[in-house]
């Protein structure tokens, strides 16, 4: 199944990080460049749904809390397989664990 055009940027903004988790400040400026984003309170709807069906998949994990209703969301972690996703979005070859032998 393809990804949206938010999902590919929570990845590649969680590759490209220096910490180690990506804050939902950073997530809301996917729509900055668009002619005419959403409202503010529909913006936290998306960016929330993009992140589930990413959990869903396994590429991400966050640091937050679920209530019976709603997720809050804090930050967003890329998992191993995440990584390798946004590497592929990249274009970035994978590097093989080769072991020389002595």
């Amino acid at each position: 199944m393809p990804l949206s055009g938010l999902q590919k940027y929570i990845l590649l903004q969680g590759l490209e990080s220096k910490k180690r988790a990506v804050s939902k400040t950073v997530l809301n400026k996917f729509y900055q460049g668009q002619a005419r984003p959403p409202q503010p309170k529909d913006r936290e709807g998306i960016i929330t749904k993009s992140v589930e069906r990413l959990i869903k998949r396994g590429l991400v994990k966050i640091l937050g809390f679920k209530t019976a209703e709603k997720w809050f969301i804090k930050e967003v972690i890329l998992t191993s397989t995440g990584k390798k996703a946004a590497r592929e979005l990249l274009g970035r070859q994978e590097k093989l664990p080769l072991k020389l032998k002595k």
